[in-house]
């Protein structure tokens, strides 16, 4: 190997080694905080290790806050919307990929157009209907929308049905298969990279959701994780080591799920074309 090609190796790996970095070090910074007591926290200069290691402020949080209770609602509401989101977007995107109908591209950029609007937009009149509807204080307006699918996931899962030769549907075709059994016999099994692709988003953006829970649950008994670590910062102002272990409990499903479903992760990504 020539020493250009060295040289070349070296500032990719110290470019990848420095970003790397960068990103770690705030988690690294709240697994320390996590273990430390409340005066270690803002020590100068500051102490990367804790001394004492205080693992009890795992089992305080557990006493702290009802953390089983919240983490119970943030799966049921995660689970939910994501077995909706990911099922009612699945069939959406067949429709615009694979069966002809006038008006269906426009109505699809329509779709896409919804994307770039901000969700602060439809906030109040979102509020004002669920509202009415006396949905809210319960966790419907969280779980419901999620029927209606998602534009994201219906872009990622119609690019994903656009690769599958069209020849495989018009076999079935002529072996009378019907367009639903074609739908959930052939393409469904053929697209998982991609259908754990939009999961896998949606699952990160359902877990982390802050704003919807804090609007709409006004029971703390129904509260989120995200809700509950925020009123646990908000009445304890020296809980930060509560706070950061927390947040780690929370962290871990998301770094867990993406570890072992990186390989299909990146393959869904790659051949829905979002890798640009």
């Amino acid at each position: 190997m020539t020493s250009g090609r060295w040289l070349q190796y070296l500032l990719i790996y110290a470019v990848l080694i420095i970003g790397a970095l960068f990103f770690l070090t705030p988690f690294a910074w709240m697994v320390s905080t996590s273990l430390k007591t409340g005066a270690q926290v803002f020590a100068i200069p500051p102490r990367w290790i804790p001394a004492p290691v205080m693992w009890s402020n795992y089992s305080r949080l557990m006493t702290e806050i009802p953390f089983r209770r919240y983490l119970g609602n943030t799966v049921l509401v995660t689970v939910t919307s994501v077995v909706f989101y990911v099922g009612s977007s699945a069939v959406v995107a067949y429709g615009f990929s694979r069966i002809k109908w006038p008006g269906r591209e426009v109505l699809f950029y329509c779709l896409l157009a919804t994307m770039v609007l901000p969700p602060q937009v439809t906030l109040i009149p979102q509020f004002v209907m669920f509202q009415k509807l006396g949905w809210v204080g319960t966790f419907l307006p969280l779980i419901v929308p999620a029927l209606t699918g998602s534009a994201f996931a219906v872009f990622l899962l119609r690019q994903f049905y656009g690769s599958i030769p069209e020849e495989i549907s018009d076999s079935a075709r002529i072996d009378g298969a019907s367009e639903w059994q074609i739908f959930m016999r052939i393409i469904l099994p053929l697209a998982r990279p991609a259908l754990a692709t939009a999961s896998l988003f949606i699952f990160i953006w359902t877990w982390t959701d802050f704003l919807n829970p804090l609007i709409y649950l006004t029971d703390d008994r129904l509260y989120t994780l995200a809700v509950g670590l925020q009123q646990l910062s908000s009445t304890r102002s020296a809980a930060w080591p509560l706070l950061m272990a927390g947040s780690l409990l929370m962290s871990l499903p998301i770094i867990l799920l993406f570890f072992f479903a990186q390989k299909t992760f990146i393959q869904g990504v790659s051949t829905s074309g979002l890798k640009g």
